[in-house]
């Protein structure tokens, strides 16, 4: 009899290495297949995932049997999305790619001035990503070509989110920005105190965000921040006891988020009062996947985290022998 199967997919950093890894040294680059970006599955069984060996590849889900792979010019931090039959991914070669996914073909490539580290949303048959160069981009899915940039203060490593029409970013220069998806006119930002490489969660017109990462050993914001969508204003904040790096998740009402304090948080959506956390040996710069009332995360101490939802509790971990800044994906198999 045909049960349901849940595979838990996530990327192993193999190097030691601190956090931010396209902004190490080339001497710390020890590890040439590493793979860094968040796989991406798709319902025909296929999953999509760059690495450091500037490969993008595509895998057969049950089998991990490489289907097909193309050679990027540099490393590939970014996640791939896939939409329509195409595969989207940027590469510190400065480069966006939009790739056949049954062939890995190149359809096109769109040259950024800086690397591309953040990852690609597609909505209503635009590309919107980020870049080093301190731009936003949207890009027409089909053809590569530019709809419009925006410019911020500093470099996008955050992945843009779209909601009504508005995309949500992060940038270096401390802000969070909301732009009209149609022309990239600025509606709002806010200003969050540090960095922000954390990339937006939207839910029930609240827009969740962390902040800070490490920049030359100074940390101003601990925050996560939860914003109005519409017009930017600050709900709420949460202070955990390091920078956020992790990106949001929210789901029945809780936001899962991770922390450099070596925290798993749970906090309501509506206060942002705590509902529990979760302690692991290091900083969890991963970002919760959340199915079956399981919160999964990793952590720099090297371990794959199964918690309930609910309570916190650990379910499961796993010990991967090195250090998990990747986000895990589920997938649901038929066995």
């Amino acid at each position: 009899m045909n049960k349901c199967i849940a595979i838990l997919f996530v990327s192993i950093t193999v190097a030691t290495q601190v956090f931010m890894s396209g902004c190490m040294s080339q001497s710390n680059r020890t590890a040439t297949n590493a793979t860094t970006s968040q796989n991406v599955i798709t319902p025909d069984g296929i999953v999509y995932v760059g690495s450091w060996n500037h490969n993008i590849y595509a895998l057969n889900a049950s089998t991990g049997t490489k289907i097909w792979s193309y050679t990027t010019g540099d490393i590939v931090l970014s996640s791939p999305t896939v939409s329509n039959g195409i595969v989207y991914v940027g590469s510190q070669d400065h480069n966006i790619y939009a790739l056949n996914a049954a062939t890995g073909t190149k359809i096109w490539s769109y040259t950024t001035d800086d690397k591309v580290h953040s990852s690609p949303t597609v909505s209503n048959g635009i590309v919107y990503i980020g870049s080093a160069d301190h731009n936003v981009y949207a890009l027409n899915a089909t053809t590569g070509a530019k709809v419009w940039n925006y410019t911020t203060g500093g470099i996008v490593w955050s992945s843009p989110t779209v909601s009504n029409r508005i995309v949500y970013v992060g940038s270096d220069d401390h802000n969070v920005y909301a732009l009209n998806a149609s022309t990239g006119t600025k509606i709002w930002s806010y200003t969050t105190g540090d960095i922000v490489y954390s990339s937006p969660a939207v839910s029930n017109g609240i827009v969740y965000i962390g902040g800070g990462v490490h920049n030359y050993n100074v940390v101003y914001n601990y925050n996560v921040s939860a914003l109005n969508a519409a017009t930017g204003t600050k709900i709420w904040s949460y202070t955990t006891g390091s920078f956020v790096a992790s990106s949001p998740t929210v789901s029945n009402g809780i936001v899962y988020v991770g922390s450099a304090d070596h925290n798993v948080y749970a906090l309501s959506a509506n206060t942002g009062t705590k509902v529990w956390s979760y302690t692991t040996g290091s900083r969890v710069n991963s970002s919760p996947a959340i199915a079956s009332g399981i919160v999964y995360v990793g952590s720099v101490d090297n371990n794959v985290y199964a918690l309930n939802a609910t309570t916190g509790t650990k379910i499961w971990s796993y010990n991967t022998g090195n250090g998990v800044n990747s986000s895990p994906t589920i997938a649901n198999g038929i066995g």
